[in-house]
């Protein structure tokens, strides 16, 4: 289960299946504002999510293309991930991402 936070603020509960990345889990919610152009190839920026502090820590470290993906967002934080590279686990059960503002 993820808990998304949408740009209008709502937050929704979101099924999620190990295995899966994030992008996916919220594509299939029907989260429209996540655009993922690329569909999760780590080529685009348009599924940048952040990730609660509390969560960050337990997330693999991300690639260099994925950081530099990031350095284009004017969003980036210190928390920030694209969400077709975070792919779910248990230690991720109840996550909760923020739907990062749109560029």
């Amino acid at each position: 289960m993820l808990e998304v936070t949408t740009r209008d603020g709502a937050t929704r509960h979101v099924a999620a299946e190990n295995g899966r990345s994030v992008m996916e889990a919220l594509r299939d919610a029907g989260i429209d504002e996540l655009l993922a152009l690329c569909g999760g190839c780590c080529s685009c920026a348009t599924c940048h999510v952040i990730v609660a502090p509390e969560f960050f820590g337990l997330l693999p470290p991300m690639s260099s293309d994925e950081d530099d993906l990031l350095d284009s967002a004017d969003s980036r934080t210190a928390t920030s991930r694209l969400s077709c590279q975070v792919v779910l686990n248990d230690d991720l059960d109840t996550m909760r991402v923020t739907v990062a503002p749109e560029e």
